[in-house]
């Protein structure tokens, strides 16, 4: 029973930023990796960015130098800052926790997607 909320979405201008926030709320006891992937119309749902508990990250190209990922441990918190977004950017943002361990289960969960749109 662990839900993730996100919030941070919204409308933004190209060369603007944003930042997405996602808490994992439950009876957990460790989330081997959280991470943001988004999804736009005919689109695959395609990776972002990802960080282990031990801190490793991991950017698609297409962010690289833009994005920056980072988490809270005792909050079970990732964010997401984005930086000089760009109209290809558009898309529904999904939070990802992987790895979710409680007493009773390993799973992974999504979040409820949130959309970003970057206007030119």
């Amino acid at each position: 029973q662990v839900q993730l909320v996100e919030s941070g979405g919204g409308l933004v201008q190209a060369g603007g930023s944003l930042r997405l926030s996602c808490a994992a709320s439950g009876s957990i006891l460790i989330i081997r990796v959280m991470g943001w992937y988004r999804q736009a119309p005919g689109n695959k749902r395609e990776l972002v960015a990802v960080v282990t508990s031990g801190g490793t990250t991991n950017y698609a190209d297409s962010v690289k130098g833009r994005f920056t990922i980072s988490r809270d441990n005792a909050k079970n918190t990732v964010y997401l800052q984005m930086n000089s977004l760009k109209p290809e950017d558009t898309a529904v943002y999904y939070c990802n926790a992987g790895g979710v361990t409680t007493t009773i289960s390993r799973d992974d969960y999504w979040g409820q997607g949130t959309q970003v749109t970057v206007s030119s």
